[in-house]
């Protein structure tokens, strides 16, 4: 995989009760490394009205996941199966309290794309507040771009 890469993260969350889920996909360029068994991609993030923006860190292996941003929003989320983690989610608007349970976490390896799907609960302020998926797909620049509509 090169260092340069494109970086698609689609997200699905489904509210309590809900059988409709808010489809939310991002493309966006990244920075790839690979040291030890740990995998790094690493981009920047704009938020519409605001001049700052947010810098992210993903680390990931076979079982776990660390989402870091810094600037704009301040967090450190961590995915481990089976294994609930609290942090703290700073906004501009304020903080609030977010709990993140893994249920699964799926690691496909290919020579030129990373696809990584996650499944967790979400809490806010320790109340269920949604189920939720995530999907990363991490494709070399020189391998071709992303469907908007999906594969």
């Amino acid at each position: 995989m090169t260092k340069e890469v494109l970086l698609s993260l689609r997200g699905l969350q489904f509210d309590n009760g809900s059988v409709d889920a808010d489809k939310i996909e991002t493309i966006t360029p990244a920075e790839y490394y690979k040291r030890d068994d740990s995998h790094y991609v690493i981009y920047e993030e704009a938020t519409e009205g605001f001049d700052e923006s947010t810098k992210n860190i993903i680390k990931f292996k076979r079982n776990s996941l660390d989402l870091t941003k810094k600037g704009l929003v301040n967090v450190h989320m961590s995915f481990e199966k089976n294994k609930k983690n609290l942090t703290s989610y700073a906004t501009p608007y304020g903080e609030i309290l977010i709990g993140i349970d893994a249920r699964s976490i799926r690691l496909g390896e290919e020579e030129e794309r990373i696809v990584v799907d996650v499944d967790y609960a979400l809490e806010i302020n320790y109340e269920h507040f949604a189920d939720c998926k995530i999907r990363m797909d991490i494709r070399s620049k020189e391998s071709g771009g992303f469907s908007l509509q999906g594969e």
